[in-house]
């Protein structure tokens, strides 16, 4: 039985502007267990199927004042218990309940966190109290205890589990499909987008990523809005974060058509595109100059910023020095590829914004910027010998990270694309699960769905399926303990096909805000079969590729071009704008 409480989020320790999106609503749902068993020492074991934030209510009966349960609460379990020692950031706690004579109930409190319930950190409002992520709960003291004595009230925004949809013919897509949908419902709990459970703050990569998987599963702005907010006051220390700042604005304006980020902050989105570090001799920008107090004020920071292209890196946070990181041994140097890859996104983009609200000269002038951008970044780091972009200037190695972003925000020239997209193919997944985002997004560019789809539904240990085989029910911080040991369970930066699977794959992408105007374009690959629902703020649409044929299904007010696979979505066949309404193609 679900029961469903509204809970308005209004007690929040985080001080935001005046003008701050409001706060949304908290939902709290009393959920069953699914399995239920008495252990050989009288324990009483409960899985409820999948991890998720929130708290246990509990009703036992004692026959004496004297009474006490003990609830073990954790993400893991071992020999068929709850792991008392689960390492790194898997979540175990201990809670000790006194009983009164007699039946009652009791909802004990979630003992807190010092790390993710102080400082920066996002705190929960006092109507809701303090949560942990947990899967599993072992009762000790409990006699006769039934499964329906035990609730866990999971915590979270609400969310339309109905709002989208994807099954295919591949069994394995379709539990990745499903962890990662899952994985944004569940790490919602405070109403912000956070970096999961270990530190509970928001940072911008991970907000990006969530914010387009919140997007594709649910037709819900509010929540990066008010994130995005958070971010100006509370911005973090990498380079390529305060970058991503104007994507996530530009996103929240292409998918739900408000331009109030844009004309609220426009000041900041220009501090954000870093153009203050712009070197005047290649045309670049560099974290290692230019770093005055007056720039780092502008984006409200302290303390200068540094590059990371990938996260954790070799070495630290538990990694063994001989042990690789993430960043595909990339040689970082003044003027990083990566760095000035986003740079460039972020410039082109805010000339699109200004655009949006009628600032035709200065989206003249950023457009003008980032055409001039465009060619200083290929005369940098393109060898044209190769074919492919290293990692900087002053190095020849060349990384999958150089090329991917390269390649996603549409800087490599006609002529190179077929040996860049080779040399992204050969790196495989050498990058984290933040990476996995653009990687992906990238061999879609590059024509490759079948890379993509192979990577996506991969058993290797670099995988969605490893996460799953370890035990974890939301999408992890990494591929696994092994690649990074300090790991939490509950990051939703790792759940980038809720995004990739909608938006690339079957290729549901609005090219007008609002959703006005979209692109079908589908990758299905080797797929025999495929279907997803996308949510619009005009409705929902729906795609499905099956026996032969492709159905598109619009709602009122949107038009679409649709581009027919062919050889799997390698190549396309154009075929007559639809509008508003449901039509099928022979394939």
């Amino acid at each position: 039985m679900k029961k469903t409480l509204l809970l308005q989020l209004c007690a929040s320790a985080i001080a935001l502007t005046a003008w701050a999106q409001p706060s949304p609503e908290l939902q709290q749902t009393r959920q069953q267990a699914v399995s239920f068993s008495v252990l050989a020492d009288g324990n009483a074991m409960l899985d409820f199927g999948r991890a998720a934030f929130g708290q246990i209510e509990i009703t036992a009966n004692a026959s004496s004042v004297n009474d006490t349960l003990r609830l073990h609460l954790g993400e893991c379990a071992a020999d068929g218990r709850v792991d008392r020692n689960p390492g790194g950031s898997r979540r175990y706690r201990i809670v000790t309940v006194p009983l009164q004579q007699g039946t009652h109930t009791y909802r004990p409190a979630i003992p807190k966190d010092r790390r993710n319930t102080s400082g920066t950190a996002v705190r929960m409002p006092d109507e809701v109290g303090e949560v942990m992520p947990f899967r599993y709960c072992e009762v000790e003291g409990a006699k006769g205890l039934t499964s329906s004595d035990v609730v866990r009230i999971a915590v979270n925004v609400p969310f339309d589990d109905d709002a989208a949809y994807f099954h295919s013919s591949d069994s394995v897509l379709n539990a990745v499909w499903d962890l990662c949908k899952y994985s944004i419902k569940a790490t919602s709990f405070t109403g912000y987008y956070v970096d999961g459970d270990r530190e509970r703050i928001p940072y911008e990569a991970d907000a990006l990523i969530n914010q387009l998987c919140h997007y594709a599963t649910d037709c819900r702005y509010d929540v990066a809005r008010r994130t995005f907010e958070y971010l100006i006051e509370h911005p973090t220390w990498p380079t390529e974060w305060i970058l991503q700042m104007d994507l996530i604005a530009w996103y929240d304006y292409l998918y739900s058509g408000n331009t109030e980020l844009i004309e609220r902050y426009r000041d900041e989105l220009q501090a954000h595109t870093l153009m203050a570090l712009r070197d005047s001799e290649t045309g670049l920008i560099s974290s290692k100059r230019g770093q005055s107090r007056e720039v780092l004020n502008s984006i409200r920071r302290r303390d200068p910023v540094s590059d990371i292209v990938d996260w954790p890196h070799s070495g630290i946070l538990g990694l063994a020095q001989g042990q690789g990181g993430e960043d595909d041994g990339y040689v970082y140097t003044d003027f990083n590829t990566v760095v000035n890859a986003y740079h460039y996104a972020a410039v082109a983009r805010l000339g699109e914004m200004m655009k949006a609200i009628g600032r035709n000269a200065d989206a003249a002038r950023f457009a003008y910027y980032a055409g001039q951008l465009r060619d200083d970044f290929n005369r940098a780091f393109l060898d044209s010998v190769r074919g492919i972009y290293v990692d900087g200037i002053g190095t020849d190695h060349a990384s999958l990270h150089a090329n991917v972003f390269a390649t996603v925000f549409g800087l490599v020239p006609d002529e190179y694309k077929a040996t860049v997209a080779r040399h992204i193919i050969s790196r495989g997944m050498a990058c984290s699960v933040y990476g996995a985002q653009f990687l992906l997004d990238a061999l879609y560019d590059c024509g490759e769905p079948d890379a993509a789809l192979t990577l996506m539904t991969s058993r290797s240990d670099r995988s969605w399926v490893n996460m799953m085989r370890e035990g974890s029910t939301i999408t992890m911080e990494a591929w696994g303990n092994t690649w990074k040991p300090n790991q939490d369970w509950n990051h939703a930066w790792g759940a980038a096909p809720a995004n990739i699977i909608p938006f690339r794959l079957m290729g549901v992408r609005p090219v007008a805000p609002a959703f006005d105007v979209v692109e079908i374009r589908p990758r299905p690959g080797s797929l025999r079969e495929a279907e997803c629902l996308v949510p619009s703020p005009k409705g929902p649409i729906t795609v499905r590729i099956a026996d032969g044929q492709m159905s598109v299904s619009l709602p009122a007010g949107v038009k679409a071009d649709v581009y027919l696979p062919q050889d799997g979505g390698r190549t396309h066949k154009h075929v007559k704008k639809l509008v508003t309404g449901e039509k099928k193609w022979k394939l």
